[in-house]
This record gives C-alpha cells, structure tokens and sequence, in this order.
C-alpha cells in the first residue's frame, strides 16, 4: 500500500483505523470544540462582546449552569443562543454518554483477557485474601516467578492490584464457581489467608472436597483453630503471630545465631539461599552417594538435610556416605543460579 501524500491523507488513515468507539468520541469532541469557538465568535460579532464575555457566555451556555446573561441580549443574539443551546447541549450529551459506554466496554474487556489469561494458567498457586499476609506471601511469590491468582471479596482491594499486574478475581472464596474460574483444578497449592479462621476452614473443607490432592497451606488467628484447619484439609497451618514471637525470642536468646541466618538468607543482599531439590528418576545425580557426587566442590553448594522419598523422614546434615536415590528430596544451600543449575541439570534425567 502506498504511504500517505499529503497530511490530510495520513489523518484520514489514522482516523480509519481507530476503533469506532474513539473515533466517534474524538470527532464530537473536535466538533464541539469547534461549536464552542464558533459561539464565542457569534457573540463577538452580533452582539460586539470582548472575546473574555463571549468565552463565557459560551461555557454558561454549553455546560446548562445557568447563570444571568452578561448583558442583555439583542433578538438575534438570543436565536443564536437557542441554536448554540440545542446544538451543544446535545453535542455534550452524546460525547457523555459514548465515553461512559467506552469506559464499562474497557473494564469488559480488561476482565475477559484477564480470564482468559487465568484459564490458561497451571502449576500456580491461589492466594485467598488480599490483606496484609495474603499481600506479602503473594509479593514473596511473584518475586520467585511463581503465577499467582488473588481472590479478594473487597473491589477496592482487587482494583488496587492491577498496578502491579496481578491475575486476580474479585469474588467470595467461599463459593465453589470462585474456585473453580481461578483454576483450583490445575493449580500448585492454595493459600488461605483470610481474616476470619471460620472462612478458611470451609475454603478448606470445599477445596479437598474438589481437589482431594492439592496443597493446601491456611493461616490461623487462634491456635485453638489449628486443629480444626488441618481437620478441615490444611496440609500445613501458620499464625503467623506466633512466628513472630519466636522469631523476636529468637533474636533476644540467640543473637549471633540470628544474625548468621538472616545474613545468609537475606536474599534481597545476597543471591545465596536454602531451597529443596528433588532429584528425578534416571537423573544423573540417582543412586550417587554425595561423596561420589563430589557434591560440594562439583556444585558449590552444601547439602544441609535430605528426605526419603518413600519414607518420608529426613535427615540433617547426611553423611558423605549417604546415597542420593530417585524421588529424595534435598535441602541444599547456595547461590541462586547454583541451584537453579543443580535442578535442570543434574536433578532431572
């Protein structure tokens, strides 16, 4: 297609390839700017008005306010008004309403990529409650590259998130069709972090109804619940009050241990952290004992605790002697990039 010759042709084209919609919006617009220099311009000449009276006779006019005439109007400068009047009036009326229909078509659309987007989702992780907890586990997440969808029942909460570009879904946990659109059946694991522990023992109750195999990790307010949450189908239950409280004990009894810790896991400052890697079967690393792997010299790394795979127990600070077999999972401290290496390439066939 041959390019544009002249400017006119080049808005032309711009003008036909916008959407209907703004087009629309955009072409009342400019009419009406030019209906308002026009009224402005009318009272100047039938009424020999200073152009600062005809602006504002013209925006009094147009806007319906209706104010007191600045000076009294001439028979032909009145028709001219009642022209300008109908003419604007509806002009206004129409851009008002097209933009209200642009602005509700938008958020449609802005919801219907965003379930698109969470229907093509799997192996994510469903965040339950948008408060302080839910806040910070979902950044913790998204900041591992882990996919995240929030269901908050508060609009306001959910609105706020879309700086961020979080996949969320305003609606109630507690519904079942919630769940579900969030891709219960194809995520990682559920996190409840709702404000009442009554809520998230029946989000419990209702997720190992519909996903007998999904992790669930569920925060309590009251200890006292803690029963009542793993009974429900937690696999995992945290107040996080009493994390917090043990920590600060924790920094008081023992604060040069405390401190090696948090400098070792500070990972905002340091690359270097703990994480769990499970060695696959026909892996390379299979049915190595760690001193045949060579593993902290060949990996810069240290295993500091593995476990069984079929029995579950595990083991803190294993022995060089200690075979590696397919499906145990290592607990291993080190660089990021060591680690992450350690997992693509040694640990899976």
């Amino acid at each position: 297609m041959a390019a544009p010759n002249t400017p006119w042709e080049a808005l032309i084209g711009w003008l036909a390839r916008m959407d209907p919609s703004r087009r629309e919006i955009l072409l009342a617009s400019l009419f009406l700017l030019a209906l308002f220099m026009l009224g402005t311009g009318g009272y100047v000449v039938i009424e020999g008005w200073t152009v600062a009276d005809g602006i504002y006779m013209t925006f009094i006019t147009l806007s319906t306010i209706g104010f007191q005439e600045v000076h009294t109007l001439s028979a032909p400068g009145r028709f001219f008004t009642l022209g300008l009047g109908a003419t604007g009036i509806g002009l206004l009326s129409f851009v008002a309403v097209r933009s209200a229909q642009l602005f509700f078509a938008s958020e449609r659309l802005q919801e219907r990529r965003m379930m698109k987007r969470i229907r093509d989702l799997s192996d994510h992780y469903i965040v339950c409650g948008h408060g302080r907890v839910g806040q910070r586990v979902a950044e913790d997440l998204r900041r591992e590259g882990k996919e995240v969808v929030v269901i908050d029942i508060d609009p306001d909460v959910i609105g706020a998130l879309g700086s961020v570009e979080y996949l969320y879904m305003v609606g109630d946990a507690e519904d079942e069709e919630v769940l579900q659109t969030a891709g219960l059946d194809r995520a990682r694991g559920l996190i409840l972090t709702l404000p009442q522990d009554s809520s998230n023992v029946f989000v419990a109750l209702t997720a190992r109804e519909m996903t007998p195999d999904l992790f669930i990790l569920a925060r309590t307010v009251d200890h006292d619940n803690r029963s009542k949450l793993l009974n429900a189908g937690a696999d995992k239950v945290i107040a996080p009050s009493e994390v917090g409280a043990d920590r600060m004990a924790q920094v008081v009894l023992r604060p040069h241990t405390d401190g090696f810790l948090e400098h070792v896991l500070h990972t905002s400052t340091l690359s270097r952290q703990i994480d769990e890697v499970q060695v696959h079967e026909r892996a390379p690393l299979a049915g190595q004992t760690l001193a045949e792997s060579n593993f902290r010299q060949q990996f810069e790394a240290i295993v500091i605790g593995m476990i069984d795979a079929e029995t579950g127990s595990m083991t803190f600070n294993p022995l060089p002697s200690e075979r590696i077999d397919a499906g145990d999972i290592l607990i291993v401290l080190g660089e990021t990039p060591v680690i992450d290496a350690l997992r693509e390439k040694v640990c899976t066939p």
